[in-house]
């Protein structure tokens, strides 16, 4: 049976049904033959625009197909630039690592080495995860009710949620979940309590080599920790001789307003995970930043085939140099999540709901799973793609990209706005926009 271009244009062909795994899963949530996108709009094969609240899980902080990183990467795979060098010295890895030296670790007086794993977020967790565990020489990692830090073995067993832990299909072993702050409510400080566990020998938790955080829970709920909270974990974890590991793959690369999400915190991790947005326009890469004297690697003791992208180290640096030669981009972040809470905010308000989340990472907690789907489901009906979060998928999620212009963000908003006052069947005047 031959196929015509047509048919492939208009998504009749039947093949993602007939021939791609069930285990798929946003195209469920956006049955939608997609061809482009640009900024922070993707258009379907008919041509229809849709406003991108979703932006890859955070991938696109800079929204689609950067002019800029477009032009480099062309300009470089047109040139014969090397598109696959194992681990090896190449212009575009040097290029990345200047910028990366200069733009991130100098200013903020940063010191690591930095690692390129696979190019995954999970990979990175994983390179942090079997560092902790050889630089300390323990196996026990203290992860916390709500985290998400990948799919492979080693990051699924930080992983708090049951769905995907079933997956794995195997014991997930080697760490003690610990509960978040606020999870039993905000009376109850669970840093307090995780340090009196491991200050007691009989508090039944095994010394640990790392513990592991988001400062935001990107899809445990969009929990954001306090900078209290982070500093009383890190100060435990150096108390007892373990790692303090940051995950700021989601979170990071100015999604919360800073290149890193607990810069105004004061912390200084032991390890740092990157991903998503790293390579500024979708392109697989991940790092994992080690502080110079725990680098005690052997020589390919973690390796991979794809370790390292040259085509996402060309488009890094364009991001690094375009976005963060000064505090400007910063300054933009910090006045569209104001907008943002002042929006959300005022549709929470108006239906007894919650706001969760900080920066450009926030939403609207409906406490139902069902009423946050119905929600996400007729703001794509609406032309708006986005998505829920949370352990019960009760939250919905704003993460466009940070680089919105404001009439869409608002159109966007308007959207979500007239989603929750047709799911929720309320006749209320719609806010102003600001």
């Amino acid at each position: 049976m031959t196929t015509t271009t047509t048919q492939i244009k208009q998504g009749k062909t039947g093949i993602f049904d007939r021939i791609e795994s069930q285990v798929r899963s946003y195209s469920r949530s956006f049955p939608k033959l997609f061809g482009k996108a640009k900024g922070a709009t993707i258009y379907g094969h008919d041509g229809r625009e849709y406003i991108d609240f979703l932006a890859g899980c955070s991938s696109l902080n800079y929204g689609h197909n950067d002019p800029d990183m477009q032009a480099a990467l062309i300009d470089y795979v047109t040139s014969d630039g090397i598109a696959h060098g194992l681990d090896m010295f190449t212009e575009a890895k040097e290029g990345f690592l200047l910028a990366y030296e200069r733009l991130i670790l100098r200013p903020r007086n940063m010191d690591y080495k930095l690692m390129f794993t696979g190019p995954t977020g999970a990979n990175a967790v994983e390179a942090a995860l079997k560092l902790a565990r050889k630089v300390t020489g323990r196996t026990n990692v203290i992860a916390f009710t709500n985290g998400f830090h990948g799919m492979t073995l080693g990051a699924l067993a930080a992983t708090g949620n049951a769905g995907k832990r079933e997956g794995g299909g195997t014991p997930l072993n080697g760490v003690h979940r610990a509960p978040f702050e606020g999870y039993f409510g905000p009376e109850v400080d669970t840093a307090d309590m995780l340090e009196q566990m491991l200050d007691d020998p009989s508090g039944g938790v095994d010394a640990p080599a790392a513990i592991l955080v988001e400062p935001v829970q990107g899809e445990g709920g969009l929990n954001a920790a306090s900078g209290a909270w982070l500093k009383k974990i890190e100060k435990i974890a150096k108390k007892h001789g373990a790692l303090f590991i940051l995950d700021d793959i989601q979170a990071g690369c100015g999604r919360t307003g800073t290149f890193f999400s607990f810069e105004e915190f004061g912390l200084d991790p032991d390890i740092i995970t990157q991903a998503k947005s790293l390579s500024g326009m979708g392109l697989p890469f991940a790092l994992t930043l080690i502080k110079p004297e725990h680098d005690i690697w052997k020589p390919a003791e973690h390796n991979g085939t794809f370790r390292g992208n040259n085509h996402a180290f060309v488009t890094a640096r364009v991001a690094l140099e375009k976005f963060w030669s000064d505090d400007s981009f910063s300054k933009s972040i910090a006045k569209k999540s104001a907008h943002l809470e002042t929006r959300l905010g005022a549709i929470a308000e108006r239906y007894g709901f919650s706001l969760r989340g900080r920066g450009m990472m926030q939403g609207i907690d409906t406490q139902d799973g069902d009423t946050a789907g119905d929600i996400c489901a007729k703001c794509f009906e609406k032309g708006l793609i986005i998505e829920t979060s949370g352990g019960h998928d009760e939250v919905v999620k704003v993460l466009c990209p940070l680089t919105i212009d404001m009439d869409l963000f608002d159109k966007g908003l308007d959207i979500i706005e007239d989603a929750f006052e047709a799911i929720l069947a309320k006749d209320s005047p719609r806010v102003a926009a600001e």
